[in-house]
C-alpha cells in the first residue's frame, strides 16, 4: 500500500473517531476494514497511532472504544517532582493501582547503577498511575533496602517514593540525572497500560542522588505519549 492511501486512511479514521462521543464503541475490525476498503493488517497499523495518542482504547476480547479528549499532563523537567504533584497542579485526580512491593537482591546491573555490592538487599516498588480511570503511566523504583524497607512503606504509603523520601527529609536529596528515550512496550508493560506490545512509550530512566553523592533510587517511568507533554527551559550557550 502506497504512502498516500495510508495517509488518507488515517485521516478517514480521525474523522470517524472525532465524530463519535466518548465511550462509544467502534465497529469491529472486519466491518471497519471493509467499510474503508483496506486490509485488516493495514487498518490495525493505522489504529495503533490513535491508541498511542490516547484517542482510542482497545479492550481485549471486547472491542475498541473512543476515549474522547484526554487531559494533557504537561510539565517542565527543570524540577524533579512526583506525578501526583504534576497532576495535582492541573486539578486532575490521579490514583495508584497494581502497587507491588518486592524484596530482591542486586544483580550485576542493579549493583552497577546503585553502586552497591552484588547480592545486596533491594526494595522494588512498581505501580500503575491511573487518571480518569485510565492507565497513563507505569513506574518502577529500585532502592537499597537500608534506604527504604518494607517497614518504611507500611504506614500510609501513597505510592510516590519521591514524595515519601521528601517528607522524611533523610537522606537529603539534591539532584536527579534522567535519560529520556522512546521505547517499545514489553508484553508486561503493554498489559498494564492496556496497549499493544511494541507500542511506543516515553521512558525516563533516572538516578536520584543524595547530598553525599550516593544513588538513592533508580527509577524507570513509562509514559503514554497521548497523556504527557514534557518541556525544558534552557539557557543559551
Amino acid at each position: 500500500m502506497g504512502h498516500h492511501p495510508f495517509k488518507r486512511l488515517q485521516s478517514d479514521l480521525a474523522t470517524l473517531i472525532d465524530s463519535l462521543p466518548a465511550d462509544s464503541q467502534l465497529p469491529s475490525e472486519p466491518t471497519l476494514a471493509l467499510k474503508l476498503g483496506v486490509s485488516r493488517a493495514t487498518l490495525r497499523e493505522a489504529m495503533r497511532s490513535f491508541e498511542t495518542q490516547g484517542k482510542i482504547r482497545r479492550r481485549q476480547g471486547v472491542g475498541t472504544f473512543v476515549i474522547g479528549d484526554v487531559p494533557l499532563i504537561e510539565s517542565g523537567l527543570e524540577i524533579l517532582e512526583s506525578i501526583e504533584t504534576m497532576v495535582g497542579r492541573i486539578g486532575l485526580s490521579v490514583s495508584s493501582h497494581s502497587l507491588k512491593v518486592e524484596k530482591i537482591t542486586a544483580d550485576e546491573e542493579c549493583a552497577l547503577v546503585l553502586d552497591i555490592p552484588i547480592g545486596s538487599g533491594l526494595t522494588r516498588i512498581s505501580r500503575l498511575i491511573m487518571t480518569d480511570g485510565r492507565p497513563a503511566a507505569y513506574l518502577v523504583d529500585t532502592l537499597p533496602e537500608n534506604i527504604l524497607s518494607h517497614a518504611d512503606l507500611a504506614a500510609g504509603f501513597t505510592g510516590s517514593v519521591l514524595d515519601l523520601l521528601l517528607r522524611r527529609g533523610l537522606p537529603r536529596l539534591v539532584s536527579s540525572r534522567t535519560e529520556i528515550n522512546a521505547v517499545n512496550a514489553t508484553t508486561e508493560v503493554a498489559h498494564l497500560l492496556e496497549i499493544q506490545r511494541g507500542d511506543v512509550l516515553i521512558n525516563f530512566s533516572a538516578c536520584l542522588y543524595s547530598s553525599e553523592g550516593h544513588v538513592i533510587d533508580h527509577s524507570l517511568s513509562y509514559f503514554l505519549p497521548g497523556y504527557f507533554k514534557f518541556h525544558v527551559n534552557r539557557r543559551v550557550g
